[in-house]
């Protein structure tokens, strides 16, 4: 009898070939294919002895070497690229098959590629996969969203090669069809957050504190051993420490200062918009990377010469303050992000359970924090919890922070260091806690000049005045 396999991987870059050899490595027989049969054959060539595959130099040979009911992962670039590759393999699969995107697709793009394959009797797997090419390979976190059929079929295997924490897997149905896609979008919109929050705590300790990169490091490290401990923490102290080998300069100063990003920011950013959540932290992270990559404007700037103060060391316990600082805000991004996705469960009815959420990115993805632990026992008591600052660990955080948090954002204003991530948390969990908003201004503006209508504390409905009548008369609208 002919061998078939498991599962099949087409599309074999970086993410694809080393998913391949996990499911090698979990005892699992893998069909290969990709576009340029080269690389399949470099994949046999390298890693054939990590298990078993099967490669196949047309999609034709490839769909024919999956047991039924087939399931094909694909690893392309999200858009165009991946239509293409449905397309291809969608007129070969029969009905109760299954294509699971593992790539970084538009939730967006999800449910429509879902609904149309739906029509045709195939499932369309929707899979957020976290960890990047090391994840890939040893266990990442796994979102996959689709129908609850498909999980039963797929489920099994992802499980097995996801990351574990004390034997427990990174992977859980997600929810119906764009769910998985959409929780690994706010995913890497928390990742953004938590990224340039890190790296205002270490330009604070730079600037302010006098610290070396070297000295930088030791202070992330010791951060690591506590509730900070993260792998965010954990690689900036690795990168912090790292020294150039050609110029003998720290690593982190001969770096040009303008990030980068793929759009999963920008996305979660403006789906949060659609939504109507603030998402503020998650908004100054990408915003604070478009500022770092605008070269030119930067340049126009500083040939202007924008006046403000020098940073210069200052007095006090500045390290102390920035670790709760950076920790206040870090709970605030979180909160942030869980609050989208429970708003978008609730807008398109995917029932996600956000303390699964935080369980199965406990380990293999970027964000995984020490913390995701109190965020999976505060859902686990209030699945419909309002905000995660209102939970008891996370409000008496906060708390202790206060004080320290409000420091930090000061010393960065009066030394005119840049800590937009820090200063757009604080304001927000101001916001929050504010007993009155200065937006009834603003509704008494919007009913000036457009008849926007507003409404009042003491009476019900909505009403408009006449602003333009003497006397200016209130009328229900």
């Amino acid at each position: 009898m002919t061998q078939k396999a498991q599962i099949g991987v087409t599309g074999l870059a970086v993410m694809g070939r080393n998913l391949a050899r996990n499911f090698a490595r979990h005892g699992h027989t893998v069909a290969l294919h990709n576009r340029s049969y080269h690389r399949t054959k470099e994949l046999v060539e390298n890693f054939g002895d990590e298990g078993t595959f099967l490669p196949a130099e047309t999609a034709e040979d490839f769909v024919a070497s999956l047991e039924k009911p087939r399931r094909v992962i694909i690893m392309v670039k999200a858009g165009k690229p991946t239509d293409d590759v449905i397309d291809e393999f969608a007129p070969l699969l029969e009905e109760g098959d299954m294509l699971i995107d593992a790539g970084n697709a538009h939730f967006a793009d999800t449910r429509r590629r879902e609904a149309a394959l739906k029509a045709k009797g195939l499932h369309f797997v929707g899979t957020g996969v976290s960890g990047g090419e090391e994840g890939a390979l040893h266990g990442p976190s796994i979102m996959p969203g689709g129908s609850k059929e498909s999980y039963k079929a797929l489920g099994p295997l992802l499980e097995d090669i996801s990351a574990k924490v004390d034997g427990e897997p990174c992977c859980v149905h997600v929810g119906p069809d764009g769910a998985g896609h959409f929780v690994k979008m706010v995913h890497n919109g928390i990742e953004y957050a938590d990224m340039q929050l890190i790296a205002e705590a270490y330009d604070l300790l730079r600037q302010a504190g006098g610290h070396s990169p070297a000295d930088i490091a030791e202070i992330f490290t010791g951060w690591n051993e506590g509730r900070l401990g993260s792998y965010l923490i954990e690689i900036t102290a690795e990168v912090l420490k790292q020294v150039d080998p050609d110029s003998g300069k720290p690593f982190v100063d001969i770096v040009v200062d303008q990030a980068e990003q793929k759009g999963t920011g920008r996305w979660t950013v403006q789906s949060a918009l659609d939504l109507g959540v603030p998402v503020s932290g998650i908004a100054e992270a990408v915003f604070a990377r478009a500022l770092s990559g605008g070269a030119d404007v930067r340049s126009a700037a500083a040939k202007a010469g924008l006046p403000g103060p020098t940073a210069s060391p200052v007095g006090g316990d500045l390290q102390a303050d920035v670790e709760q600082a950076l920790f206040a805000s870090k709970i605030v991004a979180y909160a942030q992000g869980f609050q989208q996705i429970q708003a978008a469960s609730a807008e398109y009815d995917w029932e996600i359970d956000p303390g699964a959420m935080a369980k199965i990115w406990r380990a293999g993805c970027i964000i995984r924090a020490k913390f995701l632990d109190f965020i999976k026992q505060a859902y686990d008591k209030d699945q419909n919890l309002a905000t995660l600052l209102v939970d008891d660990y996370f409000l008496d955080a906060v708390a202790g922070a206060q004080d320290a948090w409000r420091r930090v954002v000061v010393t960065a204003a009066e030394q005119g260091i840049p800590a937009p991530g820090f200063a757009s948390a604080l304001a927000y969990y101001d916001g929050l806690r504010a007993k009155r908003l200065p937006a009834a201004l603003i509704q008494g503006q919007r009913d000036f000049f457009g008849a926007h209508t507003y409404h009042r504390t003491d009476k019900e409905g909505a009403f408009h005045t006449l602003w333009a009548a003497d006397g200016r008369k209130e009328i229900s609208a």
